[in-house]
């Protein structure tokens, strides 16, 4: 290396400097203005790292007009070999470098010190450069002279430095200090204006193409064009990289020759990561950016997890620059694309997220050979940057941070290891995990199943909790997408998860949908929130059974889905009964089995159609107690509108006495009662149930409807026996012909006792009429029993039987009187309207030995 100094010139004169090109050994000497034939000659030597020199044939007025640096050019010719100290090179030197000397003195005892550092550098090991020896002579830096600060230190700091933001006594290195840092964002006012520099470089780069135009110092000046500052001159040529050169994938396996030469980059567009920054160097000192190319490793293609750096090659370029008082790093060459390997194919993906990129994240994928273009303040080993863990440019631009593990390799607990991310907006999550193949360490083709994770996604981020199925080594990748984009996921992080031994567990459901508790976009699809927070599994009580509710913004339709791995499907609808109301949903569920059960809820817009439903939630149930008896689900056939909700609504009931769709009858009896707006609307209950033992009468007989002149309906239920009942309620208007369903409720009976059923009605028993006395519609024989009912709108009413017996209307406007059954087989309640004379059966008993046939 050499370096020359010169007398100081006039404040208006530049100070220039020429960059040999990196890798090769450059050639630096101070030379006299005035005279190139005075030269004082060094001895100089190289111990232990320091530079040690002394004057040789230097006479006595030379020494002294030395120590007046006013007056004194120094003509210094250095060279270093690797390995070796450095000679004194006898040729006449070529200036390279001017820098005025002020007032203050400078001895040559300090230009030596400023480069000692430089010397130490020039022992690494020579990196790659595709940068031609022509171009890097041609190129020239520039700084007003006015820009030299007269202290000593900024002095030295001026003359030891080729380029503006480098650190003292290390040319072309940066002096770091992270808190002095300015973030990228303050860079530039606003990203809108590089919509405009993209898209001129993009045109222009075509334009040259076509023009056949393959220099690199014409190209930069074209594309940098109406630039206004070095951060958008820098913008058009980083553009310009990224789509006119492709990987030279190729070359980087041996399949072809390397492409080396800057203009055959240019002219084939292919080329690899040291044609990238060798161009990018070449071009940006031909518009006047110190750029410098700097090698190291990279997490790319090649890279294998867990293998350790040291002792390899580094085997990748990329560049820093400096703009906006202070250096950058970025990487054309991953900013351009990405490989695929299995297709051993370039794949142009454009990723901004490589264009000055923060040191702090940059260090995660790049590490490179001199630590001091880390630019951060406390720099890390090529240990520690091989133990992090592996994010990808996406991890970055979506504001992710990994809170847990903060290292690449984890050791399970048992086999049990947790992955947590944090970002600050909505976030859809998505993982997969292979195991390696314990002989030859690599991936298995076919994923680990799904039952193995439990990930839980909040507004806060996401919560993965590994559970691994065997002892081995794992691969984890984390894939994300910003909610409500469209799109597929994309790759965020790696990690490695080592097993040696693991728990024995209860077998999880497997999930396909991978979330744990209420989906990320769950929002969007009109659920605020659930009763449950999901993340952990949901311990159902003694009697099997829970209750899952979903919140809603707006009316939604519902379905849900539950799995287990003793459970079939009719059984499985069976578990559960949903019920639809204008602000919730509510899903019960019963678990007959021990064990874990998956709940999947999926909703649309009620007035959707024939959408599509989407998964809301998924949610981890758990059974520890005894098996329930199959007889003990919900009844067979239940619909959608279990429980008082959006349909019978529409429909214009409302006050129901019972709001859930659960009813408990201890006694075996209920009462269900509601309000019906609509007097065109006719009503229509069933009770339905699977009974092992065929019972005395139909389950018609064992519900009655009941409607008063107030609108008020009633609907009561004597249950046969102990068991589970559907009870249905229908309605219609005319001139419809079907009733449709407006809601079903679970009648739950315990009682062991049989119930009594109702009278058989018929179609003129209507609206207000009432029976309040008897409730049964089984009579004993020879037997004299009360009756108390109301009829309006009739003239008479009596109870047939072997005689007729007329009710009297009281005060009440009840119909009462006393009848015998006698040997009848069975009495009829029937009313004379006013209309005509005409009898209308209301209602028949039977009369049975309820001892001998009951």
């Amino acid at each position: 290396m050499s370096v020359t100094a010169a007398k100081a010139q006039t404040d208006q004169q530049p100070i220039t400097t020429e960059n040999s090109n990196r890798g090769r050994q450059p050639e630096e000497t101070v030379t006299d203005s005035n005279s190139d034939t005075h030269k004082q000659n060094f001895d100089l030597k190289v111990e232990n790292g320091v530079v040690k020199y002394k004057l040789q044939n230097v006479s006595e007025i030379q020494q002294t007009s030395m120590k007046d640096e006013n007056s004194t050019k120094i003509c210094l010719t250095i060279k270093s070999h690797r390995g070796g100290s450095p000679s004194v090179e006898k040729n006449d030197p070529k200036p390279l470098t001017t820098v005025p000397i002020q007032e203050n003195v400078v001895s040559h005892k300090a230009w030596l010190k400023n480069y000692e550092g430089k010397l130490c550098e020039e022992q690494r090991p020579s990196t790659k450069r595709q940068l031609s020896a022509e171009s890097a002579a041609k190129s020239v830096n520039v700084r007003k002279r006015s820009t030299v600060k007269k202290s000593q230190e900024e002095i030295v700091k001026a003359l030891s430095v080729a380029s503006p933001g480098t650190q003292s006594g290390k040319p072309y290195l940066p002096a770091v200090s992270s808190s002095q840092r300015k973030p990228r964002k303050l860079l530039f006012s606003s990203t809108d204006i590089f919509n405009k520099v993209d898209t001129f470089s993009i045109q222009k780069g075509r334009e040259l193409r076509e023009q056949e135009v393959f220099d690199a110092r014409k190209i930069a000046r074209a594309v940098t064009e109406g630039g206004r500052n070095d951060v958008e001159k820098l913008r058009a040529i980083w553009i310009w990289l990224c789509h006119n050169i492709e990987y030279d994938l190729e070359g980087y396996l041996g399949l072809s020759q390397k492409i080396c030469s800057s203009d055959e980059v240019i002219r084939t567009g292919k080329g690899v990561c040291s044609g990238y920054s060798g161009l990018c160097v070449e071009m940006c000192r031909e518009v006047g950016i110190e750029c410098v190319e700097v090698s190291g490793y990279s997490k790319g293609i090649g890279y294998q997890a867990g293998h350790s750096l040291a002792e390899k090659r580094s085997d990748h370029d990329w560049n820093a620059v400096f703009v906006g008082g202070q250096w950058w790093l970025l990487d054309a060459c991953w900013g351009a694309g990405t490989v695929d390997m299995k297709r051993k194919t370039f794949v142009k993906r454009y990723d901004d997220f490589y264009f000055l990129t923060e040191p702090s994240e940059f260090i995660n994928s790049h590490f490179p050979d001199d630590q001091i273009w880390q630019l951060l303040t406390t720099p890390i080993s090529i240990e520690e940057f091989e133990t992090r863990p592996l994010k990808t440019s996406a991890f970055y631009q979506f504001g992710l941070t990994l809170t847990q593990p903060k290292q690449y390799k984890t050791i399970t607990d048992d086999g049990e290891a947790i992955v947590s991310v944090s970002s600050s907006r909505l976030m859809t999550f998505s993982y997969e995990m292979r195991q390696r193949d314990p002989q030859t360490g690599a991936l298995k083709q076919e994923e680990v199943d799904s039952s193995c994770g439990l990930m839980s996604v909040t507004r806060q981020g996401m919560k993965l909790r590994l559970l691994l199925p065997e002892p081995g080594a794992y691969e984890v990748k984390l894939f994300a997408r910003r909610e409500g984009e469209p799109g597929v996921l994309r790759w965020i992080c790696s990690l490695e998860l080592e097993c040696p031994s693991i728990q024995k567990r209860q077998a999880l459901p497997n999930n396909p949908y991978l979330n744990w508790g209420l989906a990320a976009g769950a929002s969007a699809l009109g659920v605020k929130g659930c009763s449950i927070a999901g993340e952990e599994a949901i311990e159902v009580g003694e009697g099997g059974e829970c209750k899952v509710i979903l919140h809603t913004s707006r009316p939604l339709m519902m379905v849900c889905e539950l799995t287990h791995h003793e459970l079939d499907a009719t059984a499985a609808k069976r578990c559960l009964a949903s019920q639809i109301t204008a602000e919730q949903l509510v899903c019960n569920v019963m678990c007959p089995y021990k064990g874990f059960y998956r709940l999947s809820i999926f909703v649309q817009d009620y007035d959707s159609g024939s959408g599509t439903f989407q998964n809301a939630g998924n949610y981890l149930l758990h059974y520890q107690n005894r098996e329930l008896n199959p007889n003990a689900l919900y009844p067979p056939d239940l619909g959608p509108w279990c429980g008082p909700g959006v349909r019978s609504q529409e429909a214009g009931l409302s006050h129901f006495s019972h709001t859930g769709a659960i009813v408990n009858a201890p006694q075996g009896r209920c009462n269900i009662t509601f309000h019906c707006a609509s007097p065109d609307l006719q009503i229509h209950a069933t009770l339905c149930t699977e009974l092992h033992e065929q019972a005395h009468f139909p389950l018609s007989r064992y519900v009655l409807l009941t409607f008063t002149d107030t609108s008020k309906v009633t609907v009561s239920v004597h249950a046969p026996r102990a068991g589970v009942y559907r009870l249905g309620i229908y309605g219609r208007k005319p001139p419809q012909q079907d009733y449709m369903s407006l809601c079903d409720f679970i009648i739950r009976s315990v009682c062991e006792k049989a119930g009594d059923p109702f009278p058989c009605v018929y179609s003129a028993w209507g609206r207000g009429c009432v029976l309040l006395e008897p409730r049964t519609g089984v009579l004993a024989p020879q037997s004299s029993v009360s009756f108390r009912v109301r009829v309006p709108g009739v003239q008479r009413v009596c109870v047939v039987g072997e005689k007729r017996t007329d009710l009297k209307l009281n005060k009440s406007r009840v119909w009462e009187g006393e009848a015998v059954t006698g040997n009848a087989t069975q009495l009829k309640l029937a009313a004379v309207t006013k209309e005509s004379n005409d009898m209308h059966v209301l209602m028949t008993f039977d009369v049975l030995n309820l001892k001998n046939e009951l």
